[in-house]
């Protein structure tokens, strides 16, 4: 059988490669973190602070860190993050083997790790249309979204092994362990434009960095889609309330809390599996509404389960409708976004889809402790609808979406 297009390219496939083993420590790490903290704490709205705290330096360096994406060489820039979150890794580690029991310090280095985080994903996704031909974009996309899904599956499911028997500070270590993936793939790699070129390299400046934001404003169609993904994940996140879930809820200890943890990556995995031998989702428009008016839905459901199988499977549909939704969305944000532009694009993108579900968990812990985890859920998740309905009307164009990708200046050959 062929590898999908994406992957017959040696450097994207080094980078998928990489990021197949890192993801899964870092998804490890993020399921570790938050059980980590009601350990210490015992408090839902502890919980929804950890959103917090990762949102502000994602928030306050997506201008800059997408200006410096577009100006100097994004390999590099990928190298230096990723040494970066390693050690804030080895850091939480650290502060669980001492068995420190305050929270002010993991927040302080779930802060740092966004904070590199915020450099990383400009500079990743910007470098993708370099590693593939515009032919193979969106396929590129769907097969990374196979690595980030199955990576979302086996990290937390391994973090509630790992913390069971070994403790939560191995879960830590073995992320740690996990970058070096990526680093000895961007080593391997042979990337003749991993920064823009001389004539096109923006100035270092306020005017440079706000570009991305005048860009985005100036397109209706990227601007929506951008709004739908801020909107859909701010009211659905449910993720930080699964210990409360896991412990309080469901009583299934730690192993299941890794497996409800995973459990939207499974069904995204599946997607993500089937997409990628897709060549075009026809309608796109339609299909993205749709998608994440199914995740608004899914989220209903996981509110009101009581049992561990339904709030599974209601799990597992909102990875699978936010696969879709996905795919098409950056597919379109790449394809309209000129080359000069991207990581600027990325960055302002980063506040929505990043912004969304940090703040999202921030909300949904102070309902939680005003009025209970099941209420903060299925509440999000009506609020998800809404939200849909109100972006499909305020954007038609959004809903007419279906588009062929546009011819892309080609990238280096391997």
């Amino acid at each position: 059988m062929k590898l999908p297009p994406a992957l017959r390219h040696r450097n994207y496939r080094l980078l998928w490669l990489g990021l197949l083993i890192s993801v899964s420590g870092t998804m490890m790490q993020n399921a570790a973190i938050l059980w980590h903290v009601y350990e210490v704490e015992k408090s839902a709205v502890a919980l929804g602070i950890v959103g917090l705290v990762r949102v502000v330096p994602i928030v306050g360096l997506s201008f800059v860190s997408g200006l410096i994406a577009d100006s100097f060489d994004r390999r590099k820039i990928m190298l230096t993050s990723q040494t970066g979150l390693a050690l804030c890794a080895v850091g939480f580690g650290l502060l669980a083997l001492f068995n420190v029991q305050t929270a002010w310090p993991i927040y302080a280095l779930a802060a740092l790790s966004a904070a590199f985080g915020a450099f990383d994903l400009p500079a990743r996704q910007a470098l993708t249309p370099s590693l593939v031909p515009p032919e193979d974009l969106p396929n590129a996309f769907s097969v990374g979204s196979l690595v980030f899904q199955f990576g979302s599956i086996v990290g937390p499911a391994l973090s509630g092994v790992v913390i069971g028997r070994y403790g939560v500070h191995w879960a830590y270590w073995l992320n740690a362990l996990s970058f070096l993936a990526v680093i000895a793939a961007l080593l391997a790699m042979n990337v003749k434009t991993a920064a823009a070129p001389e004539k096109d390299r923006p100035s270092v400046s306020l005017t440079a960095a706000l570009e991305g934001l005048r860009f985005v404003r100036g397109a209706p169609l990227i601007l929506s889609s951008m709004l739908l993904d801020f909107f859909a994940t701010f009211f659905s996140s449910a993720t930080a309330l699964l210990p409360i879930y896991a412990k309080d809820i469901l009583r299934v200890g730690p192993e299941g809390y890794g497996w409800l943890y995973a459990a939207a990556a499974v069904g995204a995995t599946a997607t993500a599996a089937t997409l990628s031998f897709v060549p075009r989702i026809p309608r796109q428009g339609q299909v993205v509404i749709v998608s994440v008016f199914i995740y608004g839905l899914a989220t209903v459901l996981f509110g009101f389960s009581t049992t561990f199988l339904v709030a599974f499977l209601a799990l597992a549909a909102t990875g699978a409708a936010d696969t879709v939704s996905m795919v098409i969305r950056n597919t379109v944000r790449q394809l309209h976004t000129p080359d000069h532009l991207r990581g600027r694009m990325v960055s302002v993108n980063m506040i929505f889809f990043m912004g969304g579900p940090q703040l999202g968990e921030l909300e949904a812990g102070l309902v939680a402790g005003w009025l209970g985890a099941p209420f903060s859920v299925v509440s999000g998740g009506v609020g998800c609808v809404l939200a849909v309905l109100w972006v499909a009307r305020q954007w038609p164009m959004l809903w007419r979406y279906d588009q062929q990708p546009s011819l892309l200046p080609q990238p280096a050959t391997d």
